[in-house]
């Protein structure tokens, strides 16, 4: 994208005149995604694609127009300050660093150098991982990107970035006949083929397989209140959605969510400290800059069990009060919304066995089957993939069907140990019709009182 700057800042230029501000987001990717199910190809989709965006502020409105044909780099031009122009609104950016910088992940195998039908090899050794006794159907996603993209603003910033990232999920159902259970999972990062390469294939698909086979002997789950032990995955579910949202600027702003008016107070126990930090680079949800150009830096959101930063894009953050937290993020043809990156609750000193054992009537719970959240009220409920009964420090009777509830505030405030481990998950998350890369996850931790559903 390195060729287009001279044009993009002639663009600026002669924009800037007319705005109170502009930027120009670009990029160029090659992209690769393949579908199989049941050992058999279903989809294969390639392809380069370009796309430019220009977004002007004027009379604290916004203009944003889009295109993937440079020939029409000028008529957007118009079209975004048009825009602009028949709006009003109090739209304000905070004040942040002018940033010129060129960066590129580090890629040991390009994805270029492993043809098709290798990668297409490797889905097809995970399925038949997979594919043990009772196992009826697989389906396996594959999924690289290699993206330049290049972002220029009138303020002066100047930042070029090439990131690499794939990621490989496999579900699996299982059925004896009279119910079916199923088992997901995943593995990716923002790297090269590298990641595939050196996983265990064989275990990473066999253990996807075993998990919904599982399921198919577990019993129904107990109601009730339990203390509960949560597994990293779990964990992290529990802070990206029903925390890390209610962290967002827009919907402090918006009165939609439980932390309005909250920072500076403990809404967690003394051993909660909790992240969302983009510049883990074996996080799924890495960036080094965002998409209004801000550099990203590790924002502790809760520190001691008490609120002490949001996440906030420039607008957010002029309207809060604040500096940016690098959270705008957003696909080239879509407005930068405030979104999450890598959000996690940082371990604690605990093993597995210490954490369990004097849990004398408690539930052990694995996984994330989804679930809702409602940021303004603070309440949530998440699906487990699978559970076990703690009876007497001791894991006993496999569960299934079970969920989690309750208020979010007076869940972080029961919990009271955190294990020494620590994972974060591989996915996207979802917001206002947007998808983003992002990564979530901490250690296996422990909740006093916490409310179980089951169908038992």
């Amino acid at each position: 994208m390195e060729e287009y700057i001279d044009l993009f800042n002639k663009v600026i230029d002669k924009t800037i005149p007319q705005v109170d501000y502009i930027d120009i987001r670009a990029g160029n990717g090659d992209i690769t995604s393949i579908l199989m199910k049941d050992g058999v190809i279903q989809e294969i989709n390639t392809g380069m694609s370009l796309s430019v965006r220009i977004r002007v502020l004027n009379n604290g409105a916004w203009g944003f127009a889009h295109t993937t044909d440079l020939s029409k780099l000028n008529e957007i031009t118009k079209t975004a300050i048009k825009i602009s122009n028949s709006l009003k609104g109090d739209e304000k950016l905070s004040e942040e660093e002018i940033i010129k910088d060129k960066i590129a992940v580090d890629v040991k195998i390009p994805f270029n150098e492993i043809s098709i039908d290798e990668k297409k090899e490797i889905m097809k050794y995970a399925s038949d991982s997979a594919n043990i006794d009772k196992v009826n159907s697989t389906t396996v996603s594959y999924g690289n990107s290699e993206v330049e993209e290049i972002f220029l603003n009138s303020e002066g910033s100047n930042i070029q970035v090439k990131t690499s990232r794939v990621r490989m999920a496999l579900n699996a159902s299982a059925t004896n006949g009279e119910i079916i259970q199923f088992g997901h999972g995943s593995l990716g990062g923002v790297k090269g083929f590298e990641i595939i390469a050196d996983a265990d294939i064989e275990e990473f698909g066999r253990k996807i397989g075993q998990k919904a086979v599982r399921l198919l002997d577990a019993k129904a789950a107990p109601s009730g209140r339990f203390q509960v032990i949560t597994d990293p995955e779990l964990t992290g579910v529990l802070i990206h959605e029903a925390l890390g949202h209610a962290t967002e600027g827009d919907l402090i702003l918006q009165n939609d969510s439980i932390l309005k008016d909250k920072l500076g107070s403990k809404i967690a126990s003394d051993i909660v400290n909790i992240y969302d930090n983009a510049t883990l680079k074996n996080g799924f949800g890495y960036y080094p800059y965002d998409a209004e150009g801000i550099k990203t830096t590790p924002n502790q959101l809760v520190k001691d069990g008490e609120l002490v930063s949001l996440l906030n894009s420039r607008e957010t953050a002029a309207k809060l009060g604040m500096k940016s937290s690098g959270n705008a993020r957003s696909s080239i043809s879509d407005h930068p919304i405030v979104r999450m990156s890598n959000t996690y609750l940082e371990p604690g000193d605990m093993n597995f066995d210490e954490l369990i054992e004097d849990v004398s009537n408690g539930i052990y719970l694995k996984g994330s089957r989804g679930g809702q959240v409602d940021t303004g009220k603070g309440i949530f409920q998440f699906n487990a993939v699978e559970g076990f009964k703690i009876e007497n420090g001791e894991l006993t009777t496999p569960l299934r069907d079970v969920s989690l509830s309750g208020n979010i505030l007076e869940t972080l405030k029961n919990v009271d140990a955190l294990g020494n481990d620590f994972k974060l998950s591989v996915g996207y998350c979802g917001k206002d019709g947007q998808t983003a890369p992002v990564g979530d996850g901490g250690p296996h931790t422990r909740i006093l009182n916490t409310m179980v559903g089951g169908m038992g």
